[in-house]
């Protein structure tokens, strides 16, 4: 292993509060705070030759569409032509949600666990539910997404009667109940004979009535053993489940390979290496999970009839699909789902860069990820990026260059996972065969929206085009590019479609699961659909995409796949401010613990922004964060002499260096503070669907899953809002909307105070209440929604704090008189915004 730096780095400068930041409270020492709810070790390796242990979707891919553009690798193609295209339509008679409130549903919080929460969420302002998938799933499942059986809700949630139960007992509240659905994917259950549809399909073949659910290629011959992904041996599809010892077994009617079992007679089905391609699509290269025929008018019926019939009865008011790039036409399937449901529906799209919604989707909008991103540039510093990359390249060799990191992750794991799909794709396409690996390794987006067909539209052909351009400068001189470009935008129906379907995985493994764990000058900025290498943007530009947002889009600050969690990401963007005091930091620490350069600053800064944090949490997220990274181990390669070095690292650190960490957060805390109060209060008060994941509604330092999906301490939150509630009526007897006394609030309580008043004020709000900017100089981000609501957040609070504060800044209000409902302070015209911000970082204010 290489030597820690030990290059001398500055002294850091005192740092105290700016003005109008209140001071920080002490950070726990290590040891001092439980941490409930840990998550369960990695799993085990298997032993020599056994099977390997069955993959959830959220124990090896954490994201579900995660993504990012490769900056540089391509140019800015997604700008819109001079013409924007249309909005999505306005809703029509469906009610579309003032807000939401994720849960994450587990055998042991089911439907009863949330409507219990009813009063809680009443009274927090929260108007809809929004439940993690509720179909039947793989036993003890902790995510829900490895669905086994459309036609029955979970009954480990309490099944369909304790689903009916909990929007009865939601509506009584005033609130209304969204769920998450699965389109794109099934699970291949351990033992496969759980998922009925499957099994028919594995005895019967072609033949089977659920031949036409599963996106399985039948027409593939493979007798030589080779990786061509299709099915096996003329019609038999590969199924990649045997490991290095063991033989199956005939046990009467069924095939027996440990706890795997499969219909006899074998006519349809052949037993391949678990490392082997397999014969059907499948979510991204995870062989659990069978791509479904949603396109299939009949396949869609079947798989969402308990979910319509949901719809149809009053019980759900609201959809969000996952992943939708995985799908043969999402278009077509959207148009399906709306004129089938009609209710409120958001897409998991990822957008990158400056990519647009298509406008002919059928939905309200995205679930957030792109406003997310936005808003977290919002408060990081573009002055910090030339010192925290060089700090980045210092300790860890790796280049400077994200774009290059980008091209490398991408051929790598083209190389390792896709070579079925890309032999599948190949057979269709036709032409050479590495002209199309790099055309899929240059591609900036998830998919170019082409539809079998039809015209293709003027900027899918921008962006295969100019990938295919960037495929030709790494192709010998002569390579077919043209040509391949031609067939995948114009060529046969199903050549068209999987092209579309492999770049979303080709573009989620390579950035998302790979490229983004080896590039990390600042990992607030390495979220989904992020860019780690744009620090920070103009406010003018934040502004312009604000307007732009539709009213039933939703926005996000964090998710069930985000990397980190909101308060983890308000901490880390004050290291863009503090580059110097952060690099002095990290010296000391590295010079005390190391292990591996690749590993080693990554940890440093989870470690700072995720504290107080255990040995126990801290090693599992390195765990990850190694194998994801895949530079010295990885999921199909595990070492265990480098993981016994990651968990001895993990304990040293945080016995040897925690007091430093300790010490370290709460110098920055009033910064990260302000940062997580601001964004907060933006992301509530903006146009769209503002949701809450679970327990975020105060302070949440959680990691990726399955950190992040930790249990919530519902009884505190309870407890705070009533003592908030209750303590605000009697500082303002008889007011309908009382403001919190906020002059001494901890940071949980302030945080709370301002997500319950930010949800009361939007209920009362026009949903459709135009984005109207407010200058507010270089240190305040500050807007109007219509003539209600104008909303103020500080942002850089470092450099305002260096600057000697708010000087003679002031901010002009609209024309009347306005109410802070933070601190209940009555406002008009121009303010100082010295004054406006004395007591808190944030302004929330309401014309009276």
């Amino acid at each position: 292993m290489s030597e820690p730096m030990t290059q001398p780095v500055p002294e850091p400068a005192p740092l105290e509060p700016a003005p109008g930041i209140v001071p920080p409270e002490s950070v726990p020492e290590p040891g001092s705070v439980p941490e409930p709810g840990m998550p369960p070790d990695p799993l085990p390796e298997p032993p020599p030759g056994a099977i390997p242990p069955q993959v959830g979707h959220d124990e090896i891919l954490p994201e579900s569409v995660p993504g990012t553009r490769a900056s540089g690798d391509v140019p800015d193609l997604l700008a819109l032509p001079e013409e924007a295209p249309a909005p999505p339509p306005p809703p029509g008679s469906y009610e579309v949600p003032v807000s939401t409130y994720r849960f994450q549903l587990t055998p042991d919080f089911g439907f009863d666990k949330v409507a219990e929460l009813a009063p809680y969420l009443r009274d927090l302002g929260v108007s809809h539910v929004y439940l993690s998938p509720i179909l039947q799933a793989v036993p003890e499942s902790r995510h829900g997404y490895d669905v086994t059986d459309h036609s029955r809700v979970r009954e480990e949630f309490g099944g369909v009667e304790g689903l009916r139960e909990l929007s009865a007992t939601l509506a009584q509240h005033g609130i209304g109940v969204v769920v998450d659905i699965v389109p794109n994917h099934m699970t291949i259950p351990v033992p496969e004979s759980g998922n009925a549809q499957l099994w028919s399909v594995l005895k019967d073949g072609p033949e089977s009535p659920y031949a036409s659910w599963f996106d399985i290629d039948w027409s593939v011959e493979d007798g030589d053993g080779g990786d061509s992904g299709g099915s096996g041996d003329g019609g038999r599809v590969n199924m990649p489940v045997l490991g290095d010892a063991g033989e199956a077994v005939a046990d009467g009617d069924v095939l027996r390979y440990h706890d795997h079992e499969f219909p006899l007679p074998d006519t349809h089905y052949r037993l391949v290496d678990w490392r082997r391609g397999p014969g059907y699509r499948r979510f991204f290269d995870v062989s659990s999970l069978i791509g479904v025929r949603v396109e299939d008018p009949e396949v869609f019926d079947a798989t969402h009839a308990v979910i319509l019939s949901l719809v149809e009865e009053g019980a759900v008011q609201g959809l969000r699909v996952d992943h939708p790039d995985g799908l043969a036409e999402p278009r077509g399937y959207l148009s399906r789902l709306r004129e089938r449901s009609g209710v409120w529906t958001v897409a998991e799209k990822i957008l990158v860069g400056s990519e647009r919604l298509p406008a002919d989707w059928e939905c309200d909008g995205t679930t957030g990820y792109d406003t997310l991103n936005r808003i977290t540039g919002l408060f990081v510093d573009p002055a910090g990026k030339e010192p925290l990359v060089e700090l980045f390249t210092l300790h860890t060799g790796v280049p400077d260059d994200y774009a290059a990191v980008v091209r490398e992750s991408k051929a790598e794991v083209l190389d390792l996972f896709f070579g079925a799909e890309i032999d599948r794709l190949h057979a269709v396409v036709g032409s050479d065969r590495r002209t199309l690996v790099e055309l899929l390794a240059a591609m900036p987006v998830y998919r170019a929206y082409a539809v079998p067909g039809e015209p293709v539209p003027e900027l899918s052909v921008r962006i295969v085009e100019e990938a295919g351009r960037v495929a030709a400068g790494r192709l010998p001189e002569g390579a077919p590019v043209a040509e391949v470009v031609k067939r995948v935008l114009t060529g046969p129906a199903e050549a068209v479609t999987r092209f579309q379907q492999t770049c979303g995985p080709v573009m989620a493994k390579g950035v998302e699961d790979t490229a983004l764990y080896r590039w990390y000058p600042l990992s607030c900025l390495n979220e989904v659909g992020g860019e780690p290498d744009r620090f920070g943007g103009p406010v003018e530009e934040f502004h312009a995409f604000c307007r732009e947002l539709a009213p039933g889009t939703m926005t996000t600050l964090s998710t069930h796949d985000t990397k980190r969690s909101e308060d983890v990401r308000a901490r880390l963007a004050v290291l863009s401010e503090l580059p110097v005091e952060w690099a002095a930091a990290v010296g000391e620490w590295s010079s005390k613990v190391s292990f591996d350069p690749a590993l080693d600053y990554l940890a440093w800064q989870n470690l700072m922004a995720s504290w107080p944090i255990g040995p126990d949490r801290f090693f599992d997220y390195l765990f990850k964060a190694a194998r994801e990274a895949k530079t010295s181990i990885s999921w199909a390669t595990p070492d265990p002499a480098y993981e016994r070095g990651i968990r001895d690292f993990a304990v040293r650190a945080v016995e040897e260096c925690g007091a430093s960490v300790a010490e370290f957060a709460a110098r920055i805390e009033p910064y990260a503070r302000s940062n997580s109060l601001g964004q907060k209060l933006v992301q509530l008060m903006l146009p769209g669907v503002p949701d809450l994941y679970w327990g975020n509604e105060i302070t949440d330092f959680s990691l990726v899953d399955p950190d992040n999906r930790r249990p919530v301490d519902f009884p505190l939150r309870r407890r705070m809002l009533s003592a908030a509630q209750a303590h605000a009526s009697q500082a303002h007897p008889g007011e309908a909307h009382p403001s919190p006394a906020t002059s001494s609030l901890t940071w949980d309580e302030a945080k709370l105070a301002i997500t319950a008043r930010a949800l009361d004020l939007r209920r009362r709000m026009d949903p459709e209440a135009p984005y109207v900017p407010i200058e507010a100089g270089e240190h305040a981000i500050a807007f109007a929604r219509g003539e209600r609501a104008v909303t103020v957040a500080t942002r850089l609070p470092v450099g305002l704090e260096r600057r000697g504060g708010w000087g003679s800044t002031t901010l002009t209000l609209p024309r009347g008189t306005w109410r802070d409902l933070l601190s209940g302070a009555e406002y008009t015209g121009r303010i100082p915004l010295g004054h406006l911000l004395s007591v808190h970082p944030v302004a929330l204010l309401e014309r009276g």
